[in-house]
């Protein structure tokens, strides 16, 4: 049987490529790390986590990513899999040991007897006889297959920037004045290191942020904008003094156990890596100098003598403009032997992406079959994504998304505010069972 293309190594690709060659169908994946590198990456792994070790909610019920967690279970996900087999301390969050995490993605597709991974980049557009390809290059897309899969489509680019979060030691954590909580005590009640502020503090920190040296950027980058779910932490300041304590940074349900006082504004810090050496910043994406960086961050009570394993930084994310481009199987329409998956898609944040990952394997495999496959029904989390990005959203104004209620269809029935989210989930996982039967 002939092969299909994957074309990038990242979580939507990694997943397309599992989807495949779980289907009997052999699969190339190809991946120009580490031939070819990228600003943001820093191994060869596949399925490397970039911005944050989080995917977010695991909450199944209330919580539209959690459910789009629970649909990937039910659909056989290589990444919800390995997610499991390495997840850290989070509350209700799904968060995993990034290297663990990426390193058996990595080892999982290599042992797989229909998987064959080349390492090299795919400079324009696939060879002619490649029939059937997947093109998850996501965010980082080379400017050669860009270039030319914009051509194709006749369309300009469309591009945010994205914004990474530092990432510190814990012993460098003075623990005088940090302590273990999770917000209300969800999770274990612990999984996060806070660090409070008072009001003082807390003013002195965005006067800071708004004086701080930031990264230049080249003159055709100037009016970009950013994606509002991965904003830089200083442009937050800039919208007012207020915003990141209504942010990442507000104080509610948590108290710290050297005082009574109600905290002005918190810092909370995540487990990045297993053996809990490592924590990243929440919400602390940034586009700051390095040296500011570190001078800024560790004014914050507790981090005086921080070491940081990673500063944060920022790159450029390009997407298409898929309602006018893409068809519902993630097809293009002007050369439909090309689907994309993940980032590129817009979609947003790591789950949406490998999500899109395994739809676009499950339509190309069963098309190499010589079969079609119906998209999941748009009242499915599945659905909701695939729908806003192949005719949902308006082409005029597409920008990237995180999944969320509002892209479902209302309930039939009228529901109380507080079931509305349950029953939607619940609605969801059962025609999302009903579907697979199609399969």
């Amino acid at each position: 049987m002939k092969p299909i293309h994957v074309i990038g190594g990242g979580l939507a690709g990694s997943e397309a490529a599992w989807q495949i060659a779980s289907r009997g169908v052999p699969v190339i994946l190809h991946e120009m790390r580490p031939v070819r590198k990228t600003d943001a990456h820093s191994t060869e792994s596949l399925a490397e986590m970039v911005c944050s070790n989080s995917f977010r909610s695991d909450d199944a019920v209330n919580n539209a990513v959690g459910l789009l967690h629970e649909e990937m279970r039910q659909m056989n996900s290589l990444i919800m899999a390995a997610a499991e087999r390495h997840k850290v301390p989070a509350g209700s969050a799904l968060a995993v040991d990034r290297d663990a995490f990426s390193e058996d993605v990595t080892k999982t597709l290599e042992a797989h007897e229909l998987i064959t991974i080349e390492r090299g980049e795919i400079a324009g557009l696939p060879p002619a006889d490649w029939d059937n390809v997947i093109v998850a290059t996501g965010p980082l897309t080379s400017p050669a297959l860009s270039e030319a899969v914009l051509d194709l489509c006749g369309e300009d680019a469309l591009a945010f920037f994205d914004a990474i979060a530092p990432i510190l030691h814990k012993e460098s954590i003075d623990f005088e004045k940090a302590w273990y909580q999770s917000r209300y005590d969800k999770g274990d009640g612990a999984d996060y290191i806070n660090l409070a502020m008072n009001k003082e503090q807390y003013e002195a920190f965005i006067q800071d942020l708004n004086d701080g040296e930031k990264t230049d950027f080249k003159e055709w980058e100037e009016n970009t904008p950013y994606f509002e779910g991965c904003m830089p932490i200083e442009v937050m300041a800039e919208r007012g003094p207020e915003t990141l304590r209504f942010g990442p940074m507000k104080p509610v349900g948590l108290q710290s156990p050297f005082t009574d006082e109600k905290h002005h504004a918190v810092v909370q810090l995540r487990q990045d890596n297993k053996l809990g050496t490592l924590y990243n910043m929440v919400g602390f994406q940034t586009k700051l100098k390095y040296g500011e960086q570190t001078r800024i961050f560790k004014k914050i009570p507790g981090l005086e003598s921080a070491q940081f394993a990673r500063l944060g930084g920022l790159h450029r994310n390009t997407f298409l403009n898929s309602p006018l481009v893409l068809d519902a199987q993630m097809r293009m329409k002007a050369d439909p032997r090309l689907r994309f998956a993940g980032q590129i898609t817009g979609v947003e944040g790591y789950v949406e992406s490998a999500a899109m990952g395994l739809m676009t394997g499950l339509f190309a495999a069963t098309e190499r079959h010589g079969g079609t496959v119906t998209p999941p029904p748009v009242t499915t989390a599945f659905g909701a994504l695939i729908n806003h990005i192949t005719g949902g959203a308006d082409a005029k104004t597409f920008q990237p998304m995180n999944v969320n209620f509002g892209l479902f269809p209302p309930l039939e029935q009228r529901t109380k505010k507080k079931e509305r989210k349950p029953a939607m989930s619940k609605r969801a996982l059962e025609q999302l069972a009903e579907w697979k039967t199609t399969l």
